[in-house]
């Protein structure tokens, strides 16, 4: 998770919504991707859907089984649509996305009754860093809507 923070770290300097993602197969880290949105003026550009991209064209295959995805949050429905598709393994996020919960339920929904689309989902633990993964999008929010306020003229 610490390799994902990295990554959330860069989208951050890069003035994007700090998101880090990594994908792991047989212990070693194979893709790496943070959000991309607005420098690549792509709403798909997610940190998980840049990382898949790397994952699938390193593998030279878009079926990344066996792999293992790091994010810093929970994933979207987008992206948890993707990993489906992707067929990852396993999901560990940091943060819980309080406000759309995806994981817990449009995962556990494509999850049901294929057994090749079962994930096994993780996350919002101490042990995956969940208060460092929240604090950087906390802060990061936190400093936008400040900059805002101060943009704002009391006339």
């Amino acid at each position: 998770m610490l390799q994902a923070l990295k990554e959330a770290s860069k989208a951050q300097e890069s003035q994007e919504v700090p998101v880090g993602a990594v994908i792991v197969k047989d212990g070693k880290i194979i893709a790496r991707g943070f959000n991309k949105c607005i420098a690549l003026s792509d709403p798909t550009a997610h940190a998980e859907i840049i990382a898949l991209r790397k994952a699938a064209k390193k593998l030279k295959n878009y079926r990344l089984n066996d792999c293992c995805l790091y994010a810093t949050i929970e994933p979207c429905a987008m992206c948890a649509g993707a990993l489906v598709n992707a067929r990852i393994k396993k999901i560990i996020f940091g943060a819980f996305d309080k406000k759309v919960d995806y994981c817990g339920n449009a995962l556990k929904t494509a999850d049901t009754k294929k057994p090749n689309c079962r994930i096994e989902i993780d996350g919002g633990r101490d042990e995956y860093l969940s208060r460092e993964c929240a604090d950087i999008i906390k802060f990061f929010f936190k400093k936008v809507r400040q900059q805002k306020h101060k943009s704002i003229k009391i006339i």
